[in-house]
C-alpha cells in the first residue's frame, strides 16, 4: 500500500518538477517505511527493486521520453537487473535513489540506479537494461533516440555493462 503512495504522489508532483536533459540524473527523495522492513527490521531487498521503478518512470517523464512512449504506445520492458547491496536502510530512514542513463546498444538502454544515504554513503546501487516495446515487437533504440529527437553523442558503456549484456 506504501508504494502505491508512493508512486501517487510522485505522479502528482511531477510537474513541479523541472525537465531533465537526456542524460541527466533524476534524484528522488523517499523515506523507509514499516511496509518496507523485512524480518532482519531494514529495507527488504525487493524494496529497493520496487522503488527503482518509481526512478525510471521519473526519469522518462522528465525527459521527452515519456512523451514518446505514450505516443507510441510503447511499453517499457526490463531484461536484466544487477544489484549490489552495501549498507542497510534503518527504520524510517532518509535516502536519495539516483537514476541516469550509462547509455545503450542496438536493443537495450542502461540505466544507474544508486541509494544513498544522508550524508551521500552508497547503501546500493543497480544497473538495470530494459528495451521498449511496441504493437510491432521491440523498438531499435535508434529509433527511440530518433523520436525524441536526441542527437548528442553515444556514451561509452564500462567494459562491465558491455560484457553484462552479452549474458
Amino acid at each position: 500500500m506504501v508504494l502505491f503512495f508512493r508512486t501517487l504522489w510522485k505522479l502528482l508532483t511531477l510537474r513541479f518538477r523541472p525537465p531533465l536533459d537526456s542524460l541527466g540524473t533524476s534524484i528522488l527523495r523517499f523515506r523507509v517505511w514499516p511496509n518496507d522492513l523485512d524480518v532482519n527490521i531494514h529495507m527488504n531487498n525487493g524494496r529497493f527493486l520496487s522503488v527503482m521503478d518509481l526512478g525510471r518512470f521519473d526519469l522518462s517523464f522528465r525527459t521527452n521520453l515519456g512523451r514518446v512512449m505514450l505516443r507510441h504506445r510503447w511499453k517499457p520492458l526490463v531484461g536484466g537487473v544487477t544489484m549490489r547491496y552495501r549498507r542497510s536502510l534503518d527504520p524510517f530512514e532518509r535516502y536519495e535513489l539516483h537514476t541516469r542513463l550509462l547509455g545503450w546498444d542496438e536493443k537495450w538502454v542502461f540505466l544507474e540506479q544508486r541509494f544513498l544515504k544522508r550524508g551521500g554513503d552508497l547503501a546500493a546501487e543497480g544497473v538495470v537494461k530494459a528495451l521498449f516495446r511496441g504493437r510491432d515487437g521491440n523498438v531499435p533504440v535508434a529509433e527511440v533516440l530518433r523520436q525524441m529527437s536526441y542527437t548528442g553523442a553515444q556514451p561509452e558503456l564500462p567494459e562491465a555493462i558491455r560484457q553484462w549484456a552479452k549474458g
